[in-house]
């Protein structure tokens, strides 16, 4: 990486190729980009200094990042969302330049660091920027690779103060990533610590069945060269040469477990039991017992790290979550609005007792926008269970991204799996007059598609009403 001065990043508006972006253009490397569409994260990232464009067009990538001519000091990132025949993929790969994948670079800048990767199906997000926040507080200085924009920073990247020093003098950084198991890319990682916190079946268009899924998992933990942190309940379904170390919401067999779990005005308090002792009178400033679940895998890190408990509470209290995250929208008395991510049904289910837990006795109105065709078919069962839960439904069309459509597959086969008497598909165009026609008492938005472009009016339109 010494000897490469541009970096032209195929798909530069997601969550991690961005991250990776910024931090190259940090480094002091010329960055620039290609993606689908402009986004508030791609608007982020040209008002940063990135130059950036949204049209297949060779024509419109700078002529640095064509040259022939200093090739060696070129590198193009890619995401495996963006397709094979893509026209500038075509070139650069045609003509030899330096191609790889977002995931073997950051194996590349992990491969040289003390790096903590949080994995799983679910919840790494979350865990892997509480980490992160955790590690701040106790001033110990790391670069972290998130795949959500930390409420605490504003951002999904940050870089350690080390990184400014004279190559001769850093020491070795520590970096916390999270580690994704997409197309498998998280074997390209170089653990110290990891996290494992769900290995529920999902990207079947990649993995086939749930059994490769576990077995992708378990080559992973198989990576880990100090700790490896396991939620007990799956401990057993990820086969590793190392000992884990357990974690659990309450399961008291676990080597970290929550207690004494309650609310009050909205927020968590609760104890953790670690193998050295209980903390007790701890606050989290995130709702969702899931999020409890997901501190405790947290403060296990920090314990193994032997973080002092005054800066472990401290940053559970002033933690303030991720970006659709169950990210509270509004928050009055009569009216709560709260936006999440959630797109796999243990998410959606996660998210919606969270919401039932917090609000009893509340109407709780849903918006679900499916994330994939082969997704929606492989568990249309699950998902039409865990959206039952809603007192309310109201389906989008699904979201395609990467793919074409499925013959059958469609929100309207979902739509009729579902028991709840209270549902409806909703076309785009209509979603906003749809929501202020009903009595909301308490509104989630779900999904990762294009319903957070959805998320600004809906708040402006609730206020307006």
């Amino acid at each position: 990486m010494k000897n490469i001065t541009h970096i032209y990043f195929l798909g530069i508006g997601g969550i991690g190729m961005s991250a990776l972006a910024r931090y190259f253009k940090a480094m002091g490397k010329h960055v620039s980009g290609y993606d689908k569409t402009p986004t508030k994260l791609t608007d982020e990232l040209i008002a940063e200094g990135i130059s950036i464009h949204f049209e297949d067009n060779m024509d419109l990538v700078e002529n640095d990042f064509k040259s022939t001519g200093i090739k060696s000091q070129i590198l193009i990132v890619y995401t495996p969302a963006v397709p094979k025949d893509h026209s500038e993929y075509v070139f650069f790969n045609n003509n030899g330049f330096n191609i790889k994948k977002r995931a073997e670079v950051l194996g590349m800048i992990t491969g040289s660091a003390r790096t903590i990767a949080v994995a799983g199906t679910h919840g790494k997000t979350t865990t892997s920027s509480l980490v992160a926040h955790i590690l701040k507080t106790a001033g110990l200085d790391p670069s972290a690779f998130l795949g959500g924009i930390t409420q605490n920073y504003n951002t999904n990247l940050l870089l350690s103060e080390k990184l400014k020093e004279p190559e001769e003098n850093k020491s070795k950084n520590i970096v916390v990533v999270e580690a994704d198991e997409y197309d498998r890319s998280f074997l390209t990682l170089h653990p110290e610590i990891a996290v494992i916190t769900s290995v529920d079946a999902d990207h079947l268009d990649i993995y086939g069945d749930k059994s490769h899924v576990e077995e992708s998992f378990s080559m992973f933990a198989n990576l880990v060269t100090e700790k490896l942190i396991v939620k007990k309940s799956i401990a057993e379904k990820v086969r590793s040469s190392r000992s884990p170390i357990t974690y659990s919401v309450d399961d008291h067999y676990a080597d970290y477990y929550a207690s004494d779990i309650k609310i009050e005005n909205g927020y968590y308090h609760y104890s953790i039991h670690t193998p050295k002792g209980v903390m007790i009178n701890l606050t989290l400033g995130l709702p969702g017992k899931h999020n409890v679940e997901n501190s405790v895998a947290a403060v296990a890190i920090a314990r193994e790290l032997h973080i002092a408990d005054v800066f472990i509470k401290d940053a559970l209290r002033t933690f303030g979550g991720v970006r659709r995250r169950f990210d509270y929208k509004i928050k009055s008395e009569d009216l709560i609005y709260i936006d999440d991510y959630a797109h796999h049904p243990e998410e959606l289910k996660a998210t919606i007792n969270s919401a039932k837990e917090m609000y009893p006795g509340k109407k709780i109105t849903g918006v679900f926008q499916p994330h994939l065709f082969s997704r929606t078919r492989d568990f249309v069962d699950d998902f039409a269970k865990s959206l039952d839960l809603l007192d309310d439904c109201i389906l989008l069309e699904i979201y395609p991204a990467r793919e074409l459509p499925i013959e059958g597959v469609t929100s309207q086969m979902l739509l009729d799996k579902m028991k709840n008497d209270n549902k409806m598909i909703c076309q785009k165009q209509d979603l906003l007059d749809v929501i202020a026609n009903k009595n909301v008492q308490v509104l989630l938005t779900m999904g990762a598609g294009d319903i957070d472009t959805f998320v600004e009016p809906i708040r402006n339109k609730l206020v307006k009403k």
